[in-house]
């Protein structure tokens, strides 16, 4: 994803994929692994998009975040 309206498409799918939960944005970890794939983006990538739009990982599939 290298174009900026690309990388700003992705993040507005990522922000629709992420319901606010107790005043803060979050998605599974399962879903954001379907959303990157439906994308075409890298699961760094996708982390590094929820870095930057506050939103916080659940349900991680590896246990790291709760």
């Amino acid at each position: 994803m290298s174009t900026r309206h690309g990388k700003e498409k992705f993040s507005q799918a990522l922000m629709d994929a992420s319901p606010e939960i107790n005043g803060r944005c979050r998605i599974s970890c399962a879903k954001a692994f379907k959303l990157a794939l439906k994308n075409g983006v890298s699961i760094k990538t996708i982390g590094k998009c929820c870095n930057e739009n506050g939103i916080k990982i659940s349900s991680c599939q590896l246990g790291l975040f709760k």
